[in-house]
């Protein structure tokens, strides 16, 4: 760790009875005093918490503890027995992300808890107050009497002063991957939400409920209760168990980011501080990835995964993708479909797939072999149907066949409701699948993209080379969905709800429009949008998701082609949800910038102050901009190029069209 400053203190505070216990406090404060955390504990002994910021109320005293199968509940009857402070402020650097070096200041106050009747059980309630908000988990010490458990709810609550406005999607009534269009709507008009769930609160506060560090547990939704709250709703296994465990052990951290704009939830590092430094010690194998992939043409129907006259994956198919990312110094391809299993209905028992054997028409040797000579890598796929039991038995003997060949990247998939039929995804049962894929991967040096996943809670810090998911929306919504697609104000959403759970594999890059489907679904944006998607929606491993023929002979390729996938700083300096965002990132390696600008379906004009960039030196801005006439309906194909020397002082004026975007790459010259 660089830059580390580290205190310590120990408070110890004992207690007589339970009437003393409801009058105390205990506060700890953000390190720059603009937060507040504040426990207590109710006459009856039951914890409970309040948050603030700014001294403005972000939650209400709100309850805490667990009630149990088979033991009685933990939720009342306690005292404090001591308590301890602690205070953290050091930097630390990722291998890859948003941000290349991370500063980790918090203030920390456990609170170590003891039942004062029956079984004189323990607990302890520890906060990490940031100024960006507050992480809060429960620990589970080892003890006589609590040993084995099975939780059977979480009292955890989350209370607001208000009926507050909510960005949401539900929890399982649509799908089980988290694909859902997120919907705006007062807290009472919700039920059960998924996180992370962001609220414009009435006092003008962005708030944002997620968790950090999902190891061995259940997820954690938000179900709707009385007045203005809701409480942790965990995941069942298929025997209505929430979560299997045993002392010692730890709940994930329950999140609370806070801003005063909704960029502040952006830039927040709040989940990732929560989690484990990496797991991996040498990490010069994990290589963000710019590819193109075997994959849309399939969800056209140009090709299919299973084998025919129209199979995708086929050994002459790949290398003409690899000739084409070779061209242009795309350093991938993703091929779907090259193993047996794709035939027949291969969602309805994924047990059908063998990850060993390919398809006759699939020379593995002979694809990696040429792709090694232009330097170009096959990035592999496993989709599993689910069926991961099933995947967990050839998963081992997959990845060492794949690190044999030189692949060291796969995308993963679990299309199906339930996991082995009836677990799911977001269970305890799901998290410990993918668990295990994530650290079976790391020992034969594979990066994983997830999809069909379990949410994101800031993983990728402990395991790296959990590089991005799913678990939202993508375009692929734009080949075949049958209500049409993505929506233009989709995008200007994602980064201040999906986006706060981690990376995304979004797949933009559409450059043609005129692709037939029988449900009529189409991307709903211009081309100038679909660059700057590349900066607003985050993941070290971006696809140039057309077809490779659209792309030839197209200037804004270039865009695409240099546009990072991982970012030394990351700004967010305007933005609306729902309306539009304007975001800015520096490059990992170099002092170029780079910024993308979103709108939904309606036009407007933006004036951005470039600020961020370094103060007097001179940059050469290429701008792609949605040309005369664009417009996501009628004529999304104009794009403008331009370029203009700029400074710091200098501030752009930006025209989006109707759906459209603008794009700029801000090369630093000489002065």
């Amino acid at each position: 760790m660089k830059n580390t400053i580290y205190k310590y203190c120990l408070a110890a505070f004992v207690f007589v009875s339970l009437s003393c216990n409801a009058q105390k406090k205990y506060t700890v404060k953000s390190p720059g005093k603009t937060n507040e955390l504040v426990f207590s504990l109710t006459k009856s002994g039951q914890p409970q918490y309040s948050f603030s910021a700014n001294g403005k109320s972000v939650i209400e005293p709100s309850l805490m503890g667990f009630e149990f199968q088979e033991l009685s509940k933990m939720t009342e009857g306690f005292k404090v027995v001591t308590t301890e402070e602690h205070s953290v402020n050091q930097t630390w650097e990722q291998p890859w992300g948003e941000f290349k070096k991370v500063k980790d200041n918090h203030n920390e106050l456990i609170v170590h808890l003891k039942e004062e009747k029956g079984d004189q059980r323990l607990v302890d309630v520890i906060f990490r107050v940031f100024d960006d908000g507050v992480g809060f988990r429960y620990h589970f010490p080892k003890q006589p009497k609590l040993g084995k458990v099975k939780i059977a709810n979480e009292v955890t609550q989350f209370t607001f002063a208000d009926d507050n406005d909510v960005w949401w999607i539900p929890v399982h009534r649509e799908n089980s991957y988290y694909e859902s269009f997120y919907r705006k709507t007062a807290m009472s008009k919700t039920d059960t939400i998924n996180t992370p769930a962001t609220f414009e609160m009435k006092n003008k506060l962005y708030v944002a409920i997620h968790e950090a560090d999902l190891t061995d547990f259940a997820s954690m939704t938000l179900l709707k209760t009385k007045g203005n709250q809701y409480k942790s709703e965990l995941v069942p296994w298929a025997d209505g168990v929430k979560v299997y465990a045993e002392t010692p052990f730890n709940t994930p951290w329950r999140t609370i980011m806070v801003g005063t704009k909704p960029g502040d939830l952006v830039t927040s590092t709040l989940t990732l501080n929560l989690n484990e430094p990496s797991k991996i010690k040498d990490t010069s194998w994990i290589e963000p990835s710019k590819y193109i992939g075997v994959w849309w043409g399939i969800h056209l129907d140009h090709y299919t995964w299973g084998q025919g006259a129209k199979h995708g994956a086929t050994t002459k198919i790949t290398k003409d993708y690899i000739d084409f990312a070779a061209k242009h110094k795309l350093d991938g391809v993703l091929v779907e479909g090259w193993n047996y299993g794709w035939d027949g209905d291969w969602t309805a028992d994924g047990s059908t797939f063998s990850f060993l054997k390919p398809y006759p028409d699939f020379d593995i040797e002979e694809i990696t072999r040429y792709g090694a000579s232009k330097n170009v890598r096959l990035i592999g796929h496993h989709e599993t149907a689910g069926a991961t039991k099933h995947y967990e038995s050839q998963m081992e003997e997959a990845f060492k066949m794949y690190n044999r060949y030189g692949v060291n990247c796969v995308k993963t998939g679990y299309v199906n409701k339930y996991l082995d039929k009836k677990e799911w995804h977001d269970s305890q049962y799901g998290v410990r699948h993918y668990r295990k894929v994530i650290e079976t991967a790391a020992k034969y040096h594979i990066m994983i993209d997830n999809h069909e996943p379990v949410k994101g809670t800031g993983l990728q810090r402990t395991y790296p080379n959990l590089m991005a998911q799913e678990g939202g929306r993508g375009q692929e919504y734009d080949a075949w969905s049958a209500d049409g697609g993505n929506t233009p104000e989709h995008t200007t959403i994602m980064p201040f709800t999906r986006m706060l759970a981690g990376p995304m594999d979004f797949t933009p890059g559409t450059f043609d429009f005129s692709y037939k489907t029988p449900s009529g679904a189409k991307v709903q944006s211009t081309v100038a949008k679909q660059l700057a998607l590349y900066v607003i929606m985050f993941s070290p491993l971006q696809m140039a998701s057309d077809l490779p023929e659209n792309y030839e002979g197209k200037p804004e390729f270039e865009f695409i082609k240099q546009v990072p996938c991982i970012w030394s700083e990351t700004k967010v300096p305007d933005a609306k949800i729902g309306d539009y965002v304007v975001m800015a990132r520096k490059d990992w390696k170099g002092n170029d910038w780079y910024v993308g600008a979103i709108t939904n379906k309606d036009s407007r004009k933006l004036t951005l102050a470039l600020d961020f960039l370094e103060p007097g030196k001179t940059y050469m801005a290429e701008i792609y901009a949605d040309g005369a006439g664009a417009d996501y309906k009628s004529n999304p194909y104009p794009v403008s190029i331009s370029s203009k020397k700029v400074d710091s002082k200098t501030a752009l004026e930006l025209n989006l069209a109707a759906g459209g975007g603008t794009a700029v790459k801000f090369k630093q010259i000489a002065n």
